[in-house]
């Protein structure tokens, strides 16, 4: 290809960009709930979208195209971000299972919460990749059982029967 062919695909994709950028940001926010994190998937999914533009048969199908790669793009980087974070445990949540505020503990309490941190963490990782999923999405992300489901493309119905198993499969690696 010649440069000006180059000139008028990078044209014809700035129009696509313009066209369909908004739509994308929503559904990228949709997943983040970040406005600055669903700019950079955008971001992204328009990357992959121009060096793939090539393998698109039907035109008029850009617009879904482009929201499944958005959409695909949104859920790598949740995964991605769930593995960089590993079940964050805050404090406020485990303030119930203390009794109190987790901010006057002794140093001896301090050490068990911190070893029940690494223990669930430990025990997650033990667990299926369907019910590490669902899990996270629920306790980390706070996602609802239906947004998990659209998340991940299933029905509402697996998600909880998955969530259910996780939690008692979590609960017997725990021991609790």
């Amino acid at each position: 290809m010649d440069k000006r062919g180059g000139d008028v695909k990078a044209a014809e994709f700035n129009q696509l960009y313009t066209k369909y950028a908004k739509r994308l940001l929503y559904i990228a926010y949709k997943y983040t709930k970040d406005l600055h994190q669903a700019e950079d998937i955008v971001q992204e999914s328009f990357l992959k979208a121009y060096k793939k533009i090539h393998t698109i048969e039907d035109k008029t199908k850009l617009g879904g195209w482009l929201s499944a790669i958005t959409t695909r793009t949104a859920i790598d980087f949740l995964r991605l971000d769930k593995r960089r974070n590993w079940f964050l445990i805050d404090d406020s949540m485990l303030e119930p299972l203390m009794g109190g505020n987790v901010y006057e503990i002794s140093t001896e309490e301090t050490v068990h919460l911190r070893l029940f941190k690494e223990t669930i963490s430990l025990s997650l990782e033990n667990l299926s990749k369907e019910f590490q999923e669902v899990l996270v999405l629920k306790i980390q992300y706070g996602l609802k059982e239906n947004e998990i489901a659209s998340l991940l493309d299933m029905k509402s119905a697996t998600v909880k029967t998955r969530l259910y198993r996780a939690r008692k499969l979590l609960k017997q690696l725990v021991g609790a």
